[in-house]
């Protein structure tokens, strides 16, 4: 096997983590990916706290790569509304005034590089928000400076903390998703571009997000070679044919038989896992795969064993040699 097959625990947040890790072990997986803030409290400054969290993995032969603060760096640069209050803890929400949330939120990132290096790992995976994604659909007309604006907002806000993350040797990663800052090859562009390529800034690939866009997830692994510092393992599934809830989601939940996509559980959606394998050994990505498992339809647990089992399957080591080499005497 050529890279380690790590859990993300953020599906695993009604779990303690000794608990995730005994699961995560027996599934066969040899790391995790600590979701935030169910299983890290990044406000906690004591040594011995990090060191609990690393003797507990080395207790269950895990390894951590990296962790995820998603949820809350959503409220970063989002549009804030009651929605945020049901994903962010009380001391994020607070009194729900909108722009002291994004700036609660801005500051728990940058405790979260602090905790990264104090956890000795180089990577923290999360999301942005987006002061633009209500206007994805362009009626009544949207100018280019609303947009333009939106890009700058963005660059305002996650400037002060990227530099943080430089000055301690973390990346953050964001994937690449719909309702962030950036959610195709074309806007993960600008976000760049908006950021002048700030090195501390950079994508956690999942290819289940920009598959049933109709993006060329195979080709954005390309496109950013130098970018890549996380990949999540995810399925999705998007129909052959016609259907009543179209790839906006038509206001009905997850899961729903009747949507023209769905995330499902590794294998047995339409990601060709085969190239980007292919294509991550191209670039020269030796980081973990880890396996953010969604599937509304499925047993977690069955769900988790086989596709870590389908992870340690698909994934190969790159060839040192071409095959055509020892042809000759």
């Amino acid at each position: 096997m050529a890279r380690s097959a790590t859990l993300c625990t953020l599906q695993w947040g009604d779990l303690p983590l000794e608990t995730v890790c005994e699961k995560a072990k027996s599934f066969g997986y040899d790391g995790l990916e600590l979701g935030i803030p169910s299983h890290l409290d990044v406000r906690n400054t004591d040594p011995a706290y990090y060191q609990g969290i690393k003797d507990l993995l080395k207790k269950h032969d895990l390894s951590l790569y990296a962790i995820s603060v998603h949820l809350i760096g959503q409220a970063v640069c989002d549009n804030i509304d009651v929605r945020h209050k049901e994903i962010l803890p009380d001391y994020i929400w607070g009194d729900g005034e909108p722009e002291g949330v994004r700036k609660r939120a801005a500051e728990y990132l940058i405790q979260t590089a602090h905790a990264a290096k104090a956890l000795g790992i180089k990577t923290v995976n999360g999301f942005t928000g987006s002061s633009i994604w209500h206007l994805l659909y362009s009626f009544p007309p949207v100018s280019v400076k609303m947009i333009d604006d939106g890009y700058a907002d963005f660059a305002r806000r996650f400037k002060p903390i990227l530099d943080e993350y430089q000055r301690l040797g973390i990346g953050y990663a964001l994937e690449v998703h719909p309702s962030e800052i950036a959610f195709d090859t074309y806007s993960a562009r600008r976000a760049l571009d908006a950021l002048n390529n700030h090195p501390a800034f950079g994508f956690n690939y999942d290819p289940s997000h920009l598959g049933y866009q109709g993006v060329d997830y195979v080709g954005f692994i390309y496109e950013f070679a130098d970018r890549i510092f996380h990949v999540h393992m995810k399925d999705v599934y998007w129909s052959d044919t016609p259907k009543r809830v179209g790839v906006f989601g038509g206001h009905v939940t997850f899961g729903n038989p009747e949507r023209y996509w769905n995330f499902r559980s590794l294998g047995r959606g339409k990601i060709n896992f085969e190239e980007i394998i292919r294509a991550l050994n191209a670039i020269g990505y030796t980081g973990p795969l880890s396996v953010e498992w969604e599937d509304s339809a499925m047993d977690r647990e069955q769900g988790a064993i086989e596709s870590c089992q389908l992870v340690k399957s698909v994934d190969f080591k790159p060839s040192a040699i071409a095959f055509d080499a020892n042809f000759g005497k």
